[in-house]
């Protein structure tokens, strides 16, 4: 009779701790929210800009933030790892006017593509921290513009650059039920090879620009909801 009791029990915790498991771990889970970015420019500066374009030195500015969004579909082999998808966009104005009168500043777009090893530390709680590792592309585009207020006017073209890119960070959701959890932040260090001498030499000429970064290093985060299947 003990040994009939201590098997039932046995088996009872198993199936449980299974069922548990089973409704603890979504198979699939899908990401999405707001994102920002702040772009390492490198070199590049407002009087750089002045000298290449020639304009006054105090004519330009570099915005180094962008606003967007991010997405990720994420699919779990267990409990503890996964692999993660990610894209996202950002959009922002990387030369800015310092001087008064300044118009028709070009607008970047910024398109990341990456995918990847994803970690979860998943328990009976509400937190569930992760980190990831990412590798993709990065898509950036600049827009043809037409600027004035300066001694001149100066003319860009659209110019357009596809960079490799490694991405490394984490974050925490916290469970609102079985089905919706909340991203309370991601924070990924970013890194790509774009190289700024070739986008904006395509923009403004051959041979504008020397000596930019070839490379950039930027942090983004992001922020949303995460729906779990």
């Amino acid at each position: 009779m003990m040994r009939f009791a201590a098997a039932t029990f046995f088996l009872i915790a198993v199936t449980g701790s299974f069922a548990f498991a089973q409704d603890s771990v979504p198979k699939v889970q899908v990401f999405g929210g707001y994102s920002w970015l702040h772009t390492g420019m490198g070199g590049l500066t407002g009087p750089t800009l002045g000298q290449d374009l020639h304009q006054n030195p105090d004519t330009f500015g570099v915005g180094s933030n962008s606003n967007g969004w991010s997405g990720e579909a994420q699919y779990n082999f267990d409990r503890l790892v996964g692999i993660v998808v990610d894209i996202g966009g950002q959009y922002g104005t990387p030369i800015t006017g310092t001087a008064s009168g300044v118009k028709g500043l070009p607008t970047q777009s910024q398109y990341l593509f990456m995918a990847g090893p994803v970690v979860s530390y998943r328990t009976k709680g509400k937190m569930t921290p992760f980190v990831h590792a990412l590798f993709g592309w990065d898509r950036v585009s600049l827009g043809a513009s037409v600027i004035t207020g300066g001694p001149s006017a100066v003319t860009s073209a659209g110019s357009s650059y596809t960079a490799f890119a490694i991405a490394g960070g984490g974050g925490v959701d916290y469970k609102v039920s079985r089905r919706l959890s909340l991203r309370l932040l991601q924070a990924d260090y970013l890194r790509t090879t774009l190289d700024l001498n070739s986008l904006y030499g395509s923009a403004f000429g051959p041979g504008t620009f020397h000596g930019l970064p070839t490379k950039e290093n930027d942090i983004r985060l992001s922020t949303g909801i995460v729906l779990k299947f």
